[in-house]
């Protein structure tokens, strides 16, 4: 799924994260991973898929990568 492949990717990541001035990014990083795994997140990433197909939007950011990018400062487009 898509919420496995950003774990996967977001765990690699941190393993490169090693220099003291990378830690707080790391903690960050961390947390995202909490709320991927969470049942809560996983509960409404259900619901919102339903409702995208519903409505023809799943071409749209997927909301991981929403999340991702709101708790870790992504730029907006």
């Amino acid at each position: 799924s898509d919420t496995d492949r950003a774990l996967a990717l977001l765990e690699e990541y941190c393993k490169k994260l090693r220099k003291p001035e990378e830690q707080q990014l790391k903690k960050a990083i961390r947390k995202v991973m909490g709320i991927f795994k969470s049942s809560l997140f996983q509960a409404l990433l259900g619901s919102f898929k339903k409702k995208a197909t519903r409505h023809g939007t799943t071409s749209h950011t997927s909301l991981p990568a929403a999340l991702a990018c709101d708790v870790l400062g992504c730029p907006k487009d």
